[in-house]
């Protein structure tokens, strides 16, 4: 999808003007901008405290969104750095799930090896 970044990945886009961050997976990518599922990283601990404790009625979540190319600065893969957990770390640790598993990412079919 993006080179360098295999299909799925888990982000942090860091946008300009205003300045915000987010964690979440590119969609989609053209020559005008970034279709990203995800959640500003103010919100991020929050969101995933409100998972861990399966709130009945959730008032945060992720949301899709159109990102135009001139308003993103960087992309960063989300990677544990030696002692700094990455969010997907973190998000693993507090809700006992891997995000991938949550956002639906991985696949797990059961006919794949029907050869």
């Amino acid at each position: 999808m993006i080179e360098g970044f295999p299909g799925g990945s888990l982000v942090i886009l860091h946008l300009v003007n205003p300045k915000e961050k987010f964690w979440g997976t590119v969609v989609g990518l053209s020559q005008v901008g970034v279709t990203f599922t995800g959640i500003n990283l103010e919100s991020f601990d929050d969101w995933v405290r409100q998972l861990a404790r399966k709130d009945a009625e959730p008032t945060l979540g992720l949301a899709t969104m159109f990102v135009p190319l001139f308003r993103i600065e960087r992309l960063f893969l989300d990677e544990t750095v030696g002692a700094v957990r990455s969010y997907s770390a973190q998000f693993e640790a507090t809700v006992g799930l891997t995000p991938a598993d949550y956002l639906g990412l991985t696949t797990k079919g059961e006919g794949d090896s029907a050869n």
